[in-house]
């Protein structure tokens, strides 16, 4: 079985990282005597890739600006809200403000942080990478920034929401106060984040919605190319990773929309990842005798 590191857990609370995977990787070559790419998110001593760390929040930001382009628009000037401030929110903000963008809040499992005049990546890194304390501090080092306990991020006005935390973080109320605002976008940084009641009213708005099976899919993707890597004996630079994971992004965001529209759905991505990755699936099953 396939393992990966794509962690997005507030300081102080348990997930798997890096170093949790350095661990299992030791002992399954203790234990079984191999080396075998069963475990990615390793560290780059030991076969890792670099992107890894930035992929799942750099691809749905890359899936967004597709998107985007597909309507002539961009990042550009662009207000954002993203909620979360593990690997995911750190850098979809930090690709998202690399396009031009100004996101404004951020949070974590205690509450959440609005700055109007644009998030300080640099503190925040500092708080939750090195520091490993909550965003409340934020609002202690930043003039003008607010700390809230509690949800709320959706409550603040913005062109696109990317959902980064936790699954079931953006209620019904959420995204009526989004669309309310004029929200245009929104995209699954975190797995199922979204429920199902509100990404039904979402789609109903107007709002273009985006799956998470198919706007998270950098992690695993970059977690493919590790594993090619090590395949290869290779080591590719950041700037060919990146390269690559934007490219898959791309390619990701066109089968949904082509799928969407073959079924008369246009501009659904739900059904249309649905059926792109099911088609997907099918083929290779035919293709092989199974069905």
């Amino acid at each position: 079985r396939h393992i990966g590191a794509d962690t997005d857990v507030p300081a102080g609370d348990i997930g798997v990282g890096g170093r949790e995977v350095g661990y299992m990787f030791g002992q399954y070559k203790r234990l079984r005597n191999e080396w075998t790419g069963v475990l990615t998110g390793k560290g780059l001593s030991f076969g890792g890739s670099l992107a890894r760390t930035e992929a799942t929040g750099y691809g749905l930001v890359y899936l967004v600006q597709e998107l985007l382009a597909q309507k002539n628009d961009s990042f550009e000037g662009k207000t954002v809200c993203v909620s979360g401030a593990g690997n995911v929110a750190i850098y979809a903000t930090e690709k998202a403000q690399q396009l031009g963008a100004k996101v404004v809040t951020m949070s974590d499992s205690t509450g959440w942080v609005h700055d109007p005049e644009g998030i300080k990546l640099d503190v925040v890194k500092q708080i939750k990478e090195v520091e490993r304390a909550r965003i409340s501090e934020y609002a202690k080092r930043v003039p003008g920034s607010v700390y809230n306990d509690g949800r709320g991020v959706w409550s603040i006005p913005c062109d696109i929401a990317l959902p980064c935390a936790t699954q079931n973080e953006l209620f019904i109320e959420d995204a009526k106060n989004l669309v309310n605002n004029g929200c245009k976008v929104v995209a699954e940084g975190a797995n199922m984040p979204t429920t199902l009641d509100a990404t039904e009213y979402l789609q109903q708005a107007g709002v273009a919605f985006f799956p998470g099976k198919a706007s998270n899919a950098g992690g695993v993707a970059t977690s493919g190319l590790e594993m090619s890597q090590n395949s290869e004996r290779l080591s590719w630079s950041f700037d060919e990773v990146d390269a690559k994971l934007n490219g898959i992004m791309v390619n990701i965001f066109h089968a949904s929309n082509d799928a969407a529209n073959e079924v008369g759905a246009p501009g659904n991505y739900v059904v249309g990842a649905n059926i792109a990755g099911f088609n997907k699936l099918a083929n290779a099953m035919m293709a092989q005798g199974i069905v």
